[in-house]
Formats: structure tokens, C-alpha cells, sequence
């Protein structure tokens, strides 16, 4: 795939579960560019993982259109799933194995790969988020946050394309969630996977997104941007229940005591804007 180009189109989608509960995803039309992070952001029940599973082939509307690909996911998710990792909420339901090296060995042996390629492409990827220490151990053992790096590294060894995460940093300490971000931007800079991930957390944001989706209600995607023009709408925040950014409420609390330093949305942005503004008043 070419950086840039087109590899998810939904337009409106409707989806009625058995229990009859209707959810329309619309608004806008939600379109994924390879090499994009892209990100949902939205208050839990607003619809995130009902457009993911239709995204995976899981769910299938009644009516609109999903594209991924160009494939319709909901009839032929075969032909692309070795393109596509995926890190559902509760990682227990995909982690397969007896043992973490068991588990991340499993997709290249069901995929038909040979058992020396396959233990390459599990060492490999093992060795790329760091869990030699822990890949003998039985994963019913595992911590919350050993437990997410099992299912990213199952997720991608087959080298995938995309990757999907619903709600990945659900349960994890500030340290967990920070090596997760960190391996997840590396893996975007240096292999340009694009990765699509459903957030509540508002505060993450700005550390892991080129596009941020805005969903509130049942499935109204009503705002697409950047973070920060998205951000800087901050009467919209309150409309889908989530509060702006800590350090856009900072800087703002700031900027009425008469020191503006600007609207940064991150750490290092806030450190260079006070740099910045200490230097020029010399």
C-alpha cells in the first residue's frame, strides 16, 4: 500500500442486534489514509466498537456501505485479514496460547506458515516490544499490561497493514499505557502501519493521533480534524461528555491571568511555548 492512499471508506452505516437496539453510524463519512493515526474519541455506549466490529467483519449492516481494502469485510474478511491486527477491550478472548510464546506462535502456524518462519516472525516481533523476559510464562499469570503487549504482538506479527484498537489503555498504569503509545508511534514512523484507535481518554490524544473523530450520541460522527482544531472547539467537548485537554485547561486558566503561552496540547509543545516566551520578554 502507498502512503496516502484510500484504505477505509464508511458511509452510514445501520446496524439493528438481536435484542432489536438500532445503531446508525453517520454524519460524516468516516475514511481511513494509509499511514494515518487515526483516533474515535467518545464517551462509552456512543457506538465506537459497533463501527469496529463492522470494520473486522464481525457485524454487518442492514444498511450502507463498509469498505476496507476494497473489500466488503462483512463478505469477504478473508481475503484481507492478514493485512489487518486487531486489539479488542478484553484481550483475554484473543490470547489463545498456553504460553505467551505459544500465543504470538499461533497466527503464522494457522495462517500455513512453516514451523522455522514461524518461530522467526514470533522472535522477531517478541524482541521488538521487549518480552523476552516473559514469553516461557503461562498467560493466565500475565499482569493487565503484560497482557496488552501479548495481544499487540499476536496482533502483529503477520505484519499487518492496519491495526485496530478498541480501548487499549483501559486498565493500564501511566507506565504501561506510555510504552504502549511509544511502541505504537514507532511502529507507524518506522513500518507505517496505520492504526485506528477508539479512546475515552481524552488526554491521550494528542500523543498518538494525525485525525481525530469525534462520536457522541449513538454513533454521530460529527467532527473530523486535526487535535488541535478539534480541541480548540471546546463547547463541542461538552456536548459528546468529555472535558477538554489538562493542558488546554491549564493554558487556559493561564491565559486569563494575562500569561499566554498558546494552546499546546502536549509536553514537549508546552515546554518549548514557556521557552519561547521567557526568551523573548529577555
Amino acid at each position: 500500500m502507498k502512503e496516502g492512499e484510500r484504505i477505509i471508506e464508511v458511509d452510514c452505516i445501520t446496524h439493528v442486534y438481536p435484542d432489536m437496539t438500532k445503531v446508525q453510524i453517520c454524519g460524516l463519512d468516516f475514511i481511513v489514509n494509509q499511514g494515518e493515526r487515526v483516533s474515535i474519541l467518545g464517551s462509552n455506549g456512543c457506538g465506537k466498537t459497533t463501527l469496529l466490529k463492522h470494520l473486522l467483519g464481525i457485524l454487518v449492516p442492514k444498511d450502507g456501505r463498509v469498505s476496507v481494502f476494497g473489500i466488503n469485510p462483512g463478505k469477504d474478511f478473508s481475503k484481507i485479514r492478514e493485512k489487518v491486527g486487531v486489539v479488542m477491550q478484553d484481550v483475554d478472548e484473543q490470547i489463545l496460547g498456553p504460553t505467551v510464546y505459544d500465543d504470538i506462535l499461533f497466527a503464522p502456524l494457522n495462517y500455513g506458515m512453516g514451523r522455522k518462519k514461524a518461530d522467526w516472525m514470533a522472535k522477531e516481533v517478541i524482541e521488538r516490544l521487549n518480552l523476552e523476559p516473559i514469553q516461557k510464562k503461562i498467560v493466565n499469570y500475565l499482569s493487565g499490561g503484560e497482557k496488552k503487549k501479548v495481544a499487540l504482538a499476536g496482533a502483529l506479527v503477520m505484519e499487518p497493514d492496519l491495526l485496530i484498537l478498541d480501548e487499549p489503555f483501559t486498565g493500564l498504569d501511566p507506565l504501561s499505557r506510555r510504552d504502549l503509545i511509544q511502541i505504537l508511534n514507532e511502529l507507524n514512523k518506522e513500518k507505517g502501519i496505520t492504526f485506528i484507535t477508539t479512546l475515552h481518554e481524552v488526554d491521550l490524544v494528542p500523543e498518538m493521533t494525525d485525525i481525530l473523530y469525534l462520536m457522541h450520541g449513538h454513533g454521530d460522527l460529527s467532527e473530523r480534524g486535526r487535535p488541535d482544531e478539534i480541541f480548540g472547539k471546546f463547547k463541542d467537548l461538552e456536548s459528546f461528555n468529555l472535558e477538554e485537554p489538562t493542558l488546554t485547561k491549564l493554558f487556559k486558566g493561564l491565559k486569563k491571568e494575562g500569561l499566554d503561552f498558546g494552546d499546546p496540547l502536549r509536553i514537549d509543545e508546552a515546554i518549548q511555548s514557556i521557552k519561547k516566551h521567557w526568551k523573548d520578554k529577555k
